[in-house]
């Protein structure tokens, strides 16, 4: 008999070929059985489903079914048949198993029983094997590529914007360093100070924080770009929603105007979420439930209202509501919350900087649908963002979803050079690092956007997942960087 060429699981379980012979290849979730026939559990990461393995100890040898354990890599050849058991529509009937890699099940630490999600990040290397982690990383694939695909259907070109240099982008100076120097003997000027000009590139070098500012200059050139590539803040941030190392997607477009900015945000979201919806419905049909579980545990006020997929959907039903921060302001000021003293922090007037709670009260218990604010005081915005003919407020947007908070941040840029000089002395940012950045005001310069949504930030919303380090593979975080 000729050797059938292997099949996925996915396709196998999709096309459900009775009578079929087939080769299948996998990793073993689990095995239960008796003397006269072995139940087998199959998977090989094309889909959250196993495909059931029939093994006969009649026909598969005792010492090859005594290796096939849980995590142990298989290769089956066999015949697909109607299943008899409940649960799965075909099965395989094992003709030949190959044990590929064995799994000594007393060490073997991703057994089949609930694993808490701290154990599952000391098991990073393991844990997308799991039934939650392959989901998550079959969705974030999913979400890349539809970011991808939304761009490049709209003739934006995808910039790949360094992630070595002398910029820190907003100011905030939370960068890690980059040196080829011997850290014990770090060259000094007469000064005392660390003399740069003989590390590597001449200067003083960091991870960038963000790729926008480059992503400006590819605008004024291509029109429409955007990068999708990894970002690095150095915070010393140990919280559900901080990452040292995580991905941005920031557009910047020439020729748009703040509302523009506004309308191709909403229209990304919807489209990724959308995508995700068609083309990982088991997954995320699983991820709902698990995190249905997960809400019974919360205290009654910090459940959602809706569940995963109604969350999901909830998106794609709704036009975000746009409005300014200072109605926005208005409204948490005169909310319930703010007048018992619940939240966290009392909007006492104009100029706060809104935090998670005030953001979620707006989405989720005062308007019922992703909110747009836009026009903020631009004592609390970076020295890039327009300013506005009121000369108190700059055109800036952040997008704000359901169980997060603010998904998206962005803003029309300051394209009249005299303004961007003026902000920088301010804000005390040297004119002379970012000459380059100034150029495009001095040749050509015109109206332009854009915004950055956070990949992670995207998952969290899309998977239900609780913690920023369980949708990125192997998270970078303080005191840790394993894997």
């Amino acid at each position: 008999m000729t050797v059938p060429v292997r099949i996925k699981i996915k396709k196998l379980l999709n096309e459900q070929a009775k009578e079929q012979h087939v080769l299948v290849k996998g990793w073993v979730r689990t095995k239960r059985g008796n003397k006269n026939v072995n139940f087998i559990a199959l998977n090989d990461g094309s889909t959250i489903n196993n495909i059931q393995i029939v093994a006969d100890p009649s026909v598969i040898s005792e010492e090859i079914l005594k290796q096939v354990t849980t995590g142990a890599a298989i290769s089956v050849t066999g015949k697909v048949v109607e299943s008899a058991g409940s649960g799965q529509a075909v099965e395989v009937v094992a003709e030949q198993i190959q044990v590929l890699g064995t799994a000594d099940p007393e060490k073997y630490p991703l057994q089949p029983k609930k694993h808490s999600m701290e154990f599952m990040r000391e098991i990073a290397h393991l844990r997308m094997r799991s039934s939650t982690f392959g989901a998550v990383f079959r969705v974030r694939h999913a979400l890349s590529f539809a970011v991808h695909q939304f761009f490049h259907q709209k003739g934006f070109y995808n910039l790949h914007t360094p992630i070595i240099t002398g910029s820190d982008a907003e100011g905030a100076g939370e960068t890690f360093h980059v040196t080829n120097f011997d850290l014990k003997d770090i060259p000094l000027t007469p000064e005392g100070e660390v003399d740069y000009k003989q590390d590597f590139f001449g200067s003083e070098t960091n991870l960038t924080v963000s790729g926008q500012l480059e992503g400006e200059l590819g605008a004024m050139a291509l029109g429409e770009i955007y990068t999708f590539g990894p970002t690095f803040r150095a915070e010393n941030s140990n919280t559900t929603r901080h990452l040292a190392e995580f991905w941005m997607i920031e557009p910047e477009m020439a020729f748009y105007e703040l509302q523009d900015n506004i309308q191709l945000a909403e229209d990304l979201l919807k489209y990724v979420v959308k995508y995700a919806l068609e083309h990982c419905k088991e997954d995320l049909e699983f991820l709902s439930a698990r995190a249905a579980d997960e809400e019974k545990n919360k205290p009654q006020n910090e459940r959602q209202e809706m569940n995963l997929l109604e969350r999901l959907q909830f998106v794609l039903d709704n036009n975000f509501e746009r409005i300014t921060y200072t109605d926005a302001i208005d409204i948490l000021r005169n909310s319930n919350p703010n007048k018992k003293k619940k939240f966290n922090y009392i909007i006492e007037g104009w100029g706060a900087d809104l935090q998670s709670e005030h953001e979620r009260y707006l989405v989720e218990k005062h308007f019922k649908k992703p909110v747009v604010i836009y026009n903020y005081p631009k004592d609390i915005k970076a020295f890039y963002m327009r300013q506005n003919e009121d000369d108190k407020t700059v055109a800036a947007m952040d997008i704000l979803f359901p169980g997060i908070g603010e998904i998206v941040g962005g803003s029309q840029r300051e394209e009249r050079l005299e303004k961007l000089q003026k902000r920088m002395q301010e804000m005390h940012i040297p004119e002379e690092s970012l000459w380059w950045y100034l150029d495009t005001r001095k040749f050509g310069t015109a109206p332009h956007s854009g915004f950055g949504l956070g990949f992670e930030r995207l998952m969290l919303f899309v998977t239900g997942m609780g913690n920023i380090r369980d949708v990125i593979p192997f998270p970078r975080t303080p005191d840790n960087a394993e894997f």
